[in-house]
């Protein structure tokens, strides 16, 4: 069966990652990620259509994104995280000086 599973996911193009050593919990944050995202919208509405679940799907990650505070981060949304890296990153190409 597991064989099934890692040949239908090389079809989809996803490729397996390993945990980081010491560092179990990331299976756990994925797995309360899926549990989240079944409570708050598989287990509560029904799909007719794959559109609607498309953008069902798209509206509950812009509600994330946009809502949803992360302790790791200092009770930041994740919105608030990749604008905060976006700005670090446009300040480190800007304070490289070459010697030429």
């Amino acid at each position: 069966m597991s064989e099934d599973f890692q040949n239908e996911a090389k079809c989809f193009g996803i490729t397996p990652s390993t945990a980081f050593v010491r560092q179990p919990e990331g299976n756990g944050l994925a797995e309360r990620a899926i549990r989240s995202l079944k409570e708050q919208l598989f287990w509560v509405r029904h799909f007719e259509m794959v559109e609607g679940l498309r953008a069902a799907l798209a509206a509950f990650a812009a509600k994330y994104s946009a809502s949803w505070l992360r302790q790791r981060h200092g009770y930041k949304t994740p919105n608030q995280i990749k604008d905060e890296q976006k700005a670090l990153e446009a300040k480190a190409v800007s304070v490289v000086n070459m010697a030429a």
